[in-house]
């Protein structure tokens, strides 16, 4: 039986987005990143729970969208498992969302009144630190 890949996920609480969408957010750009490799079990809904302390329903339901979404795969009486990627958003899909993240950030840069070109420079930064190879 496969090893469960420990995942180092770390919820904040003062984050604007739900719990269930952090997980999701960490378990793709751990798999984006290689941190987690096609074939990878994750630990079960109860363990993920117990370990960051929060609801199990939450657990499910982000490992439920990813399951739709095809990051991860069930196998009855297994688990669930890295699955293996296929592109499934088309480019006007793409676009789309690329659109609404910037649109997010952008109303938030201008919220808090930060510098433009400083906000441009750290998210620049953070791509290169992420994914440098991965980014195209």
């Amino acid at each position: 039986m496969p090893r469960v890949a420990p995942l180092a996920i770390s919820i904040a609480t003062g984050d604007s987005r739900p719990i269930a969408h952090q997980i999701v957010d960490a378990v793709r750009l751990q798999i984006t990143t290689d941190q987690l490799s096609v074939g990878d079990r994750l630990p079960s809904v109860r363990g993920l729970a117990q370990q960051l302390g929060i609801n199990p329903n939450t657990v499910a339901k982000a490992y439920g969208q990813l399951t739709i979404e095809g990051w991860l795969e069930a196998r009855a009486g297994l688990g669930l498992f890295v699955a293996v990627r296929r592109e499934q958003l088309s480019g006007e899909e793409r676009e789309r969302r690329i659109g609404e993240a910037v649109d997010r950030f952008v109303n938030e840069v201008v919220a808090i009144r930060y510098p433009p070109d400083r906000a441009v420079d750290l998210v620049a930064h953070a791509l290169e630190a992420i994914a440098p190879s991965k980014i195209a």
